[in-house]
């Protein structure tokens, strides 16, 4: 049987950060568990609970082993009082891999809670279906007429999670391939002429899903990688962009991962530029060098990057 794409990755991504050291992984573990509310999600920067970086949070805590049964059980009932609000895909998506996460940490099943799990996963298939668009990919919204690299990501990883085939896969493949540019990445919608770093990684996820990698493809997407990563050891979003950050940085070696090449160099500067540069001594890890504070959403990017550098770690 086919292991879904996403726990795939975590498998990976834990491989490699048990080799990090006990102490190390530890203050990080601490930090995400400083951002938990009371209602037993997590906060990003500032505010009250939020799905995204609750989605975050349960997967940097799944990589460092700090899913214990007090915190899963908070945020199981957070996820119960959540099921039922109107959600973004990424927070349906965020909502389903928490859901996952509690599961497997010995929780609960919460997608496969009698007839109201079944009714709830019925209603979000049919509003990603309402998103599908006639460029064969899927809008970040209702009001949007263009298909989103991104979002047909998201949504297809979803229906791979759930065991649910994607309806006409040919398409999304061909709505792919038209956002390919010369330089060998991906854009984010059709109008865009210039590649991106985390477009690129979504689409070859995606076309790893469908079982559509290639030789051509994994040399695009290599040069165009090469010709993003920066003098500062990380990657960056654009070649526009003449600094790296740590989500871009770990998108590019994922699809490295996923394309079966090898990172080369970048596994080394990719460490160094998390390492030196983004990690807080408390605990927490910030976006790039120019950011001031750390988070959960970059906290989990920065584990998983260094997770990734472990296991292509020769």
């Amino acid at each position: 049987m086919k292991i879904p794409y996403l726990i795939d990755l975590a498998q990976a991504l834990q491989t490699g950060v048990k080799k990090l050291p006990a102490s190390r992984l530890e203050k990080h573990c601490r930090f995400i568990l400083s951002q938990q509310c009371e209602d037993g999600g997590f906060r990003g920067r500032e505010g009250d609970s939020d799905l995204y970086y609750t989605g975050f949070a349960i997967r940097g805590l799944g990589l460092l082993g700090g899913l214990d049964k007090e915190t899963t059980q908070k945020v199981t009932e957070y996820l119960y009082a959540e099921r039922d609000h109107d959600h973004t895909p990424v927070d349906l998506l965020n909502w389903i891999s928490c859901a996952l996460a509690v599961q497997l940490a010995g929780g609960e099943d919460l997608l496969s809670d009698g007839a109201s799990a079944a009714a709830w996963q019925q209603k979000v298939f049919k509003q990603f279906d309402e998103l599908r668009r006639d460029d064969g990919g899927y809008a970040k919204g209702p009001e949007g007429k263009l298909g989103s690299t991104y979002q047909t990501f998201l949504i297809t990883v979803t229906h791979d999670l759930l065991g649910r085939p994607i309806p006409d896969p040919d398409s999304v493949v061909q709505f792919l391939f038209d956002r390919q540019r010369d330089d060998g990445g991906f854009v984010e919608i059709a109008p865009m002429k210039r590649s991106g770093t985390n477009p690129t990684a979504a689409a070859v996820a995606t076309l790893k899903i469908l079982g559509k990698i290639d030789h051509p493809l994994r040399e695009d997407v290599r040069d165009f990688i090469r010709d993003v990563c920066q003098d500062d050891g990380g990657v960056a979003a654009n070649s526009r962009i003449p600094f790296g950050d740590v989500l871009s940085t770990f998108t590019a070696l994922n699809a490295h991962r996923d394309l079966q090449i090898d990172p080369g160099g970048l596994k080394f500067t990719a460490k160094d530029f998390i390492s030196q540069g983004l990690e807080f001594p408390t605990g927490g890890f910030r976006a790039a060098l120019w950011d001031e504070q750390a988070d959960v959403e970059y906290t989990y990017y920065a584990i998983a990057t260094l997770g990734l550098t472990a296991c292509n770690a020769t």
